[in-house]
């Protein structure tokens, strides 16, 4: 088993990768992963396995992603069958990895072991359609968060800029906001003290099955 592990820092849409030491592909960077335990589910492994070898234990979300079953996947006489989940941690928790372990972004991955690109790939591609026909933003956003705040994790994680106002229009009337009753007070430049935010619900539901992602040029979320 495999986890894409998809976090939004820096402004940019990031995976956790770890660095191999041993051939095949030494010195590449691979999705972290392993095993099945006997007594334990398939949620409980990948999060054990992230909890273990590169210390990740506050996951927002995660769920199956696809099974990649190329037989020339992995070099080597036995055929290798993977398991892919997709993770996401919420922007203000800052994990701390292990030396050989870091994260780097969706759009310039590194030289990557075997097909983990493609499954970086398809993690994104999963995130990205999840976002307009569930409440998926929930597990990238903190507990609290402004509007403007909540525009640049949706478009850091789309690739495109998303509209404050139509965003926050869309999302209120699926009912997945709520004002906090509290505001962050204006920087240097001044203005009015900005609403503070919080998503109803912390666990993932669907809330338009026929919504779509409106290209760039309309920089908005479909009603």
């Amino acid at each position: 088993m495999l986890a894409a592990v998809l976090q939004v820092r820096a402004g940019s849409l990031q995976v956790m990768l770890w660095e191999r030491a041993r051939e095949p592909h030494a010195r590449r960077w691979s999705l972290p992963g392993g095993g099945l335990g006997d007594e334990e589910d398939v949620e409980a492994s990948i999060r054990r396995q992230l909890a273990e070898k590169v210390d990740v234990r506050q996951l927002s979300h995660v769920e199956q992603l696809a099974v990649f079953s190329n037989p020339e996947r992995v070099p080597g006489p036995r055929r290798v069958v993977a398991t892919a989940f997709l993770g996401l941690v919420p922007s203000h928790i800052d994990p701390v990895v292990p030396s050989d372990t870091g994260w780097h972004p969706v759009d310039a991955l590194p030289a990557t072991a075997f097909d983990h690109e493609a499954i970086c790939r398809r993690a994104r591609s999963r995130l990205t359609s999840k976002l307009s026909y569930t409440n998926l933003g929930f597990a990238l956003a903190p507990p609290e968060f402004t509007i403007s705040a909540l525009r640049s994790l949706y478009s850091a994680a789309l690739g495109y800029q998303v509209s404050a106002t139509n965003l926050q229009r869309v999302l209120s009337r699926r009912g997945l906001l709520e004002p906090t009753g509290g505001t962050v007070q204006p920087g240097p430049s001044g203005g009015r003290p900005a609403a503070l935010f919080r998503f109803v619900s912390g666990e993932m539901r669907v809330t338009d099955p026929f919504a779509v992602l409106r290209p760039p040029s309309t920089r908005s979320l479909s009603p």
